[in-house]
This record gives C-alpha cells, structure tokens and sequence, in this order.
C-alpha cells in the first residue's frame, strides 16, 4: 500500500479545502471589483469625454479625480486583504497542525 504524501494529507483535509474556498471568496471578487474600477477610467474618458472633463475644482476635473481615486481603491482593497489574511493565516496554522499531528502519528506507528 502507498504511504500518503503531505500533500495527499493535506488536500484531504476539511479545513483546508474550507481555507480555499475562502481565500476564493475574497480574492475573485476583489479582483473583478478592481479590474472593473480600473478599466472604467479609459472608458469613461472614451465614451462619456464631456462628462469626464466637467471641473470640479478649477483645472481639476472628474477624469483627474477618478484616476487618483484608483490609488485609494487599490489602498482600500489592500487593507481588506491584510485584514482577510490574518483569518486565513489562522486557518493554515490548523492545517499545519493537522498535518504535524498525522505525521507524529505515522512515526509512532512505525516504532
């Protein structure tokens, strides 16, 4: 009988399929929401020109804003993810001890 790799271990255990999906609820949407943000400046400023060069303060105008804004976003969308990681820090952590766990338990099974 093959003795299961750590990654066999790994990828069977719960809380690790639970640690991607979660880390697939968060980065797949942060990901359209900042791509969707990003690509709305050119087309904004290709379809809707006037809109977009309309002042806001003296030469400043909406395109102008709208670009700084992505900085904030992306900023914005960083902290989120920092905040997400330290949960998904905690669940790999329990993954790591599953797997430490199923490796002692093989060593005294070989004694």
């Amino acid at each position: 009988m093959l003795k299961p790799t750590d990654w066999d271990v790994v990828a069977a255990n719960p809380e690790f399929r639970a640690l991607m999906r979660a880390k697939k609820r968060f980065i797949i949407p942060a990901t359209i929401a900042f791509i969707l943000y990003y690509f709305a400046l050119p087309i904004l400023v290709g379809y809707a020109p006037a809109f977009m060069a309309t002042p806001v303060i003296g030469p400043v105008n909406i395109a102008y804003l709208f670009a700084l804004s992505q900085f904030f976003v992306a900023w914005f969308i960083a902290f989120l993810y920092v905040r997400a990681a330290a949960r998904f820090d905690e669940q790999g952590r329990a993954v790591l001890e599953h797997l430490d766990r199923h490796n002692d338990n093989l060593k005294q099974e070989q004694r």
